[in-house]
């Protein structure tokens, strides 16, 4: 029987599901948002994971960046009995009562991209599928580094602070710069775009009407990268002028890149932890043991090797 994904209410999908299919297998996943071409990428890694198992009926919800809808979801799909459920965070300190439902109705929960809360000692049941944050800010900023010579004026554009990939992220630029050979470099602002290009822009919009002197932009992003991007050459800024650095090599990142506008940015697998994610729940819901922490590493990007990820 071909694979069914649902992009509809989680009761009334399960409710549709019963009737029509008997399925062996029903997964529940709540994405932080629908709108976001990073995010977007990872869900169809999970949906294309889907299509190579049989009897299998994935329940897709958008929490709308609402961390009290997606534990309203997770609920919901707790009650309708659900065979697994996959939760892109939209807050990491919000996950404990979703494990807690989960676990305790004995329905193994898979948490992908966005660590949880308790990702340094997940419980019995529960498992986080991702990449390591600690290279990828790193390995952004030793490239940063490289292109400066280790001497010049860095701007940061953060996501957001209570995101635990964002305050990594911007930990680890500060921790390469405070060493050799880099120190030299000198963060002169750092501001919060939220992961969004139009923000990014803003930001950097107003970076460039105050006057602020600075030879780099690095962004915990490709999107507030490409609105960094943006805001520069609506400026007219030469682009070989200034590095800009982001993360996640998505295609539209890619495209800057390949338009000399985006100098770095850090591959960061989302099909591959879509498609880990679903085949952890799948594992665990057929009895099988899963590690707390699966890693997806992260590659970094340059010029020179992009063609490598188009």
């Amino acid at each position: 029987m071909k694979t069914r994904l649902k992009l509809t209410a989680c009761a009334a999908a399960l409710v549709l599901a019963g009737q029509a299919v008997q399925a062996e297998t029903r997964v529940g996943v709540s994405m932080t948002s629908f709108d976001n071409p990073f995010l977007t990428i990872l869900l169809n890694g999970i949906r294309a994971e889907g299509e190579k198992h049989d009897d299998l009926i994935l329940v897709v919800e958008d929490a709308q960046l609402d961390v009290a809808r997606q534990l309203n979801q997770v609920q919901n799909m707790v009650a309708n009995g659900v065979d697994a459920i996959v939760v892109n965070p939209v807050d990491g300190a919000a996950t404990p009562p979703m494990t807690q439902l989960a676990v305790d109705a004995g329905i193994p929960i898979v948490y992908v991209n966005h660590p949880p809360l308790e990702h340094e000692n997940m419980p019995a049941g529960s498992s986080f599928v991702g990449s390591n944050e600690v290279d990828s800010g790193t390995m952004q900023t030793r490239a940063v580094c490289d292109m400066l010579g280790g001497q010049g004026k860095v701007l940061v554009l953060m996501g957001p602070l209570e995101n635990e990939a964002s305050m990594i992220r911007t930990r680890d630029i500060e921790e390469v710069i405070a060493a050799e050979p880099c120190t030299g470099m000198e963060i002169v602002d750092r501001q919060v775009g939220n992961w969004n290009r139009t923000q990014g822009a803003d930001l950097t919009t107003n970076w460039l009407t105050s006057g602020i002197e600075f030879d780099a932009i690095i962004s915990n992003n490709d999107e507030m990268a490409i609105g960094a991007i943006q805001a520069l050459r609506s400026a007219g800024v030469p682009m070989d002028k200034v590095i800009v650095a982001g993360i996640d090599a998505t295609p539209d990142g890619l495209a800057a890149m390949e338009a000399g506008d985006l100098d770095i940015t850090v591959f960061q697998n989302a099909t591959r932890q879509g498609e880990v994610a679903l085949q952890t729940a799948l594992s665990m819901a057929g009895g099988a043991e899963a590690e707390g922490n699966i890693w997806v590493p992260f590659e970094p990007v340059t010029q020179e090797n992009m063609q490598n990820y188009k």
